[in-house]
């Protein structure tokens, strides 16, 4: 069983069980600004409300993820256990640096969602499907049903038990981590997969082009070829870098969504994106 393999109280394994049901939720209130937030602190109230005791420790933990997060929901279970082992240790230590906290998320995010996306949504996913496919082709209905029961009882498994090896492991990890003085290196180390992962997402997924062509003395300038051959992707950073000014003067993501359309649609518009 995997409550005695580490240990757990039954106050703990029904925590994990209810951190576990609440993952299924991840990505149901999906969105562009926070992506899967909403849904990790939805998961994570149960355990936050069992080792928090004061009303303002609780907001600051929920304040805490709820931040961007956004990984393959089927291996978001490990992430969440992993993450109740670091507040448990937190609430018994006032000097706990809860940033590493999320810096250990969004460390974990990327490579977990390379791993289930290619696991689940490019292998099982079209496996599942062939199998159900093939049942539909010869005239029978049932092919819909066992495409779900092999894809989700397959899925299931690292959702469930991911909660509680993160939790296991973690909890071990955390505490000899914080004797050996480690902490702080992993902190360190968390905090550049992120920015290196942040630096990705920004030229995967941040697209600004300057399709102006002036004439200069008669010649075709292309503004857009000249940027890259110096310094390729600099217009798409420069507006991650812009849009994070604003946010952290207290503008909100919707306003800055809502006048980059306007922007995009007018320069469009006239000729210059």
């Amino acid at each position: 069983m995997i409550k005695e393999k580490f240990n757990l109280s039954d106050d703990e394994d029904k925590m994990l069980k209810s951190v576990y049901r609440r993952t299924l939720s991840l990505s149901a209130t999906y969105n562009y600004e926070r992506m899967q937030g909403l849904g990790y602190v939805f998961s994570m109230i149960p355990v936050i409300n069992r080792f928090y005791q004061t009303k303002e420790k609780r907001i600051a933990a929920y304040k805490r993820h709820f931040e961007l997060f956004n990984t393959t929901p089927t291996m978001g279970g490990f992430i969440t256990g992993l993450s109740s082992a670091m507040e448990k240790e937190a609430s018994k230590d006032d000097n706990f640096d809860t940033t590493t906290i999320n810096a250990v998320k969004v460390s974990l995010m990327g490579p977990f969602a390379g791993i289930g996306d290619t696991i689940f949504w490019a292998a099982l996913r079209i496996i599942s499907l062939g199998i159900g496919i093939s049942l539909c082709l010869n005239g029978n209905p049932l092919g819909i049903l066992l495409h779900l029961l092999i894809f989700n009882a397959i899925a299931h498994i690292p959702r469930y038990y991911g909660v509680y090896y993160g939790y296991g492991l973690g909890s071990n990890f955390i505490r000899n981590a914080i004797k050996q003085g480690t902490l702080g290196y992993l902190t360190k180390a968390a905090g550049i997969v992120g920015l290196v992962t942040v630096g990705a997402m920004t030229c995967q997924m941040v697209s600004f082009n300057i399709a102006w062509i002036p004439d200069i003395q008669g010649s075709p300038l292309n503004i857009q070829e000249t940027l890259d051959s110096i310094f390729p992707y600099l217009l798409p950073l420069l507006l991650t870098f812009g849009c994070f000014k604003f946010i952290s003067k207290g503008v909100k993501p919707i306003w800055l969504m809502l006048g980059l359309m306007v922007i995009g649609m007018i320069g469009k518009g006239i000729g210059i994106f």
